[in-house]
């Protein structure tokens, strides 16, 4: 019975070498992680930096319009008739006083002449009637009339010089509708195409037009701005943020329908004082030369206004900037001691890849545009900077489009 448990020594043995051995291990693993753990410590993170720079920045913005003829004038009939001939080609160039129409002048030649021989009968009655009274005031100075006859024959005059003087304006009546059966083109410009044949009939004063005659060098082109836009560029002049780029008159570029550019620059003529209810927009014109007649009357324009230039624009990527959970735009800066700052920007319009800062941010703020997942306000940070910085001014001026 004493025998029996002689054969687990062994086994026993060999579990406890088995467990020491374990623990060895483990305690070798330990020693080995921990002093290595302790002697190379993580040090501050390496952060994408763009150093900003003020400069002068070209403002501008871009405005959708259509083009409009400086002057429109409809040829309309002024006396009725049928229309003779047409004497100018549809779409060319007439010049002010040019014939374009003849309307029968035959009434109005009899109408003419009847009132010439009217007038030519009045003066004939008037020469007889003036010396009658001229004898008629001498008799009476000597009392060899009675009073009542001479008083007669001085009426008898000034009612003939009355019919002399109507039948002279009835003459110059129908001499202007004789005139009239000749249709003169009113300005000049180019002309449309007609309305009418030779062989119809018009009336004076008619609704339709017989032709319509537009001046188209130069050209308006007329634009509409957003009256938040209008305000804050003017509040942006009166606080001095921004400078005129001309001094009477802004410049103003088109780009045309197929895109391409138009070769001349116009000037913003007006900006007009009344707000549309309906849209919130002002009305402006900007006035174009066109000599090669290349822009036409209702083309769609994008016009591209020469607002001003910011001395000292500062533009930050838009990379580098996010929004908060109150949707304010922010920016994380590396600030003194290299650590952390998370700024709140006031933001304006977008510059290429970059946004213009109102505030928030000033020349010489190192902003991380690259490893800010990586970091939190207050951290220390090593900054490296990141090539293509923000300091120039954009090749082209920087360009608002309203609604964006």
């Amino acid at each position: 019975m004493s025998a029996l448990p002689a054969p687990r020594l062994p086994a026993l043995a060999n579990l406890a070498a088995i467990t020491t051995l374990s623990a060895a291990l483990l305690a070798g693993c330990n020693s080995t992680a921990a002093p290595g753990a302790a002697g190379a410590p993580r040090g501050p993170a390496e952060v994408g930096v763009v150093t900003l720079q003020a400069r002068p920045l070209s403002l501008s913005t871009e405005l959708s319009g259509r083009t409009v003829a400086t002057v429109v004038a409809e040829v309309r009939p002024q006396v009725g008739g049928i229309i003779r001939e047409r004497l100018f080609a549809e779409g060319s160039d007439v010049k002010a006083g040019q014939l374009l129409y003849r309307i029968d002048p035959a009434p109005f030649q009899a109408s003419h002449d009847s009132a010439r021989a009217a007038l030519a009968k009045a003066q004939a009655n008037l020469e007889t009637l003036r010396p009658k009274a001229a004898r008629y005031k001498e008799l009476a100075e000597i009392k060899a009339v009675s009073q009542q006859d001479t008083d007669d024959a001085l009426a008898a005059l000034k009612q003939a010089e009355a019919e002399v003087a109507s039948a002279r304006a009835a003459l110059d009546s129908a001499a202007i509708n004789l005139a009239y059966t000749r249709v003169t083109a009113p300005v000049s410009g180019r002309i449309g195409k007609s309305v009418v044949t030779p062989g119809a009939l018009v009336t004076a004063g008619q609704a339709t037009a017989l032709a319509t005659v537009q001046q188209v060098d130069p050209i308006y082109v007329d634009l509409t701005q957003s009256s938040a836009d209008a305000l804050r560029l003017k509040r942006a002049f009166e606080a001095g943020q921004i400078r005129r780029a001309g001094r009477n008159q802004a410049a103003v570029s088109l780009t045309l329908e197929d895109g391409s550019s138009y070769a001349r620059e116009g000037r913003l003529q007006f900006t007009d004082i009344t707000v549309n209810e309906g849209t919130g927009t002002v009305a402006l014109r900007a006035v174009f030369p066109n000599p090669s007649g290349e822009l036409l009357p209702g083309m769609y324009v994008r016009a591209v206004l020469q607002e001003g230039v910011a001395d000292k624009a500062v533009l930050v990527p838009q990379r580098g900037v996010s929004r908060n959970v109150k949707g304010e735009a922010t920016a994380l800066v590396v600030g003194a001691g290299n650590k952390v700052e998370q700024r709140v920007l006031e933001v304006g319009r977008p510059v290429g890849d970059s946004w213009l800062v109102k505030a928030g941010l000033a020349e010489g703020d190192k902003v991380i545009v690259e490893g800010s997942q990586k970091v939190r306000p207050n951290a220390v940070v090593t900054p490296v900077p990141v090539e293509g910085k923000v300091a120039a001014t954009p090749a082209k001026p920087a360009t608002h489009q309203p609604g964006a």
